[in-house]
């Protein structure tokens, strides 16, 4: 069952990246990957969601997967408000709210580059701690990997897109977390 779940379901991924499969130098290449790991790392704990609610590992994970939401919401709509996106921009496969022609470094942007990919990572480890295993730890780790390898291609689009203004905003700015990372 889990694994017509998961070809099915990977089958829609690959439907919605198509675009990208075929450009490996492009974020979206790496980004299919890392939903991958993702998708598999969530059907081999779905069932484990509500079972020991209040143990340790299930309270951590609540609290990563609330603030994924927050981090994407707040990533998606600071974007949308302030990106100026233009379906003509054309320098890569992207979806459409990522054809921003304005370099956003405000709201949540002024300390981290990627919350929506912050939130991505919250979110896989949100889900691999409703049960830890190893081969959850392993999935988990991969589509950190390719989460990791999504944003170096994309800071390379986004210093070919916006140029030396992106260099200066990548020196005050950390990827993920706040001051650290």
């Amino acid at each position: 069952m889990k694994c017509v779940l998961f070809l099915v379901l990977s089958g829609v991924l690959v439907f919605f990246s198509w675009a990208s499969l075929s450009r490996p130098r492009f974020h979206g290449f790496y980004r299919l990957f890392a939903w991958e790991f993702m998708l598999g790392l969530f059907l081999l704990n779905v069932f484990y969601w509500f079972k020991n609610p209040l143990a340790p590992h299930q309270l951590l994970s609540w609290a990563l997967l609330f603030l994924s939401a927050g981090v994407v919401l707040c990533g998606f709509l600071q974007l949308r408000r302030m990106g100026k996106a233009d379906p003509r921009r054309d320098d890569g496969p992207l979806v459409s709210f990522e054809k921003t022609t304005v370099l956003v470094a405000s709201g949540i942007y002024r300390y981290i580059r990627h919350p929506m990919y912050c939130s991505l990572l919250l979110l896989t480890w949100g889900i691999f701690f409703k049960r830890i295993s190893s081969a959850g730890l392993v999935l988990a780790a991969a589509a950190t990997f390719f989460l990791f390898l999504t944003v170096l291609r994309e800071e390379e689009e986004n210093v070919r897109y916006f140029g030396e203004p992106y260099r200066e905003y990548m020196k005050r700015t950390k990827r993920f977390i706040p001051f650290l990372l």
